[in-house]
């Protein structure tokens, strides 16, 4: 396929770059730049075209990607680099979404191996927030992530580059049915973060199966998830700051909480 001009299919995949609406409309979403790319192709993911700008020499990475590529488009320059949202970028692609189903998580991976640990983000408004948190619950080994009511889309650009290409690698969930969420996770201990809370985070045991809850950037979890926590968490600061950004918070409990399971003495 050839992409000359603003046609349809170039408008319909430029409208998944800010149009939520139509990515889940569409089931499928755009994913720029090298590393996310790769971990898409690594993990089995839908790759439903690569998309590669006209007349311009490619990387031996790009060549291989296509060479093995089910659709393949060949794009205007200009056009292709309003749908990177970058000049000079190789490849683009267009990646089929999974379904938001709970069954999706937990699947068991080498590298997350013991107790499980997957975090829960209740109405993130930041996509930005969304794709750190997902780049830290994959740093330090949580097997995934469940993002709850109105919230803002992981699928969006801005939450895929921030995820660094974790999002391929973490399996995430939207969903707004906090009953169907709290059954799936009845064998979890259910760990909610809030700066006024009695127990310090270093004090907390994280070891054993475990929900960590991350509540929304300005009004932190809502009461139904406050009520549902076994146990509420603080993170001690000081200085001039009054609190933590919701993401950086949570990645320091997940890191507290990878520390304890590496640790052989009791906490």
């Amino acid at each position: 396929m050839k992409i000359t001009t603003r046609n349809a299919t170039f408008q319909q995949w430029q409208a998944l770059l800010t149009n939520r609406t139509k990515r889940h409309r569409a089931g499928e979403f755009v994913v720029q730049g090298v590393r996310p790319i790769s971990l898409a192709v690594a993990h089995g993911w839908e790759i439903r075209h690569l998309v590669y700008p006209a007349g311009r020499q490619l990387s031996t990475w790009a060549t291989e990607l296509l060479d093995k590529a089910d659709s393949v488009v060949e794009m205007d320059p200009e056009l292709h680099a309003e749908l990177g949202e970058k000049e000079g970028g190789e490849l683009v692609a267009v990646v089929g979404m999974p379904p938001d189903r709970l069954d999706r998580l937990g699947h068991h991976t080498p590298d997350r191996a013991g107790p499980p640990l997957f975090v829960l983000f209740d109405r993130p408004t930041s996509p930005g927030n969304i794709g750190t948190l997902i780049r830290s619950a994959d740093a330090f080994g949580a097997a995934g992530l469940v993002v709850t009511g109105h919230a803002a889309d992981p699928y969006d650009p801005r939450a895929v580059r921030a995820s660094t290409g974790s999002i391929f690698a973490v399996p995430v969930v939207r969903t707004s049915a906090t009953d169907e969420v709290r059954e799936w996770a009845r064998p979890l201990r259910l760990v909610g973060t809030d700066e006024r809370a009695a127990t310090d985070v270093a004090d907390a045991d994280l070891r054993g199966p475990t929900l960590l809850l991350v509540g929304n950037e300005t009004q932190g979890l809502s009461t139904a998830w406050r009520q549902a926590a076994d146990e509420m968490v603080r993170i001690p600061i000081g200085g001039a700051a009054s609190s933590l950004n919701a993401a950086a918070a949570a990645t320091i409990v997940l890191y507290e909480a990878a520390r304890q399971r590496t640790r052989r003495e009791p906490v």
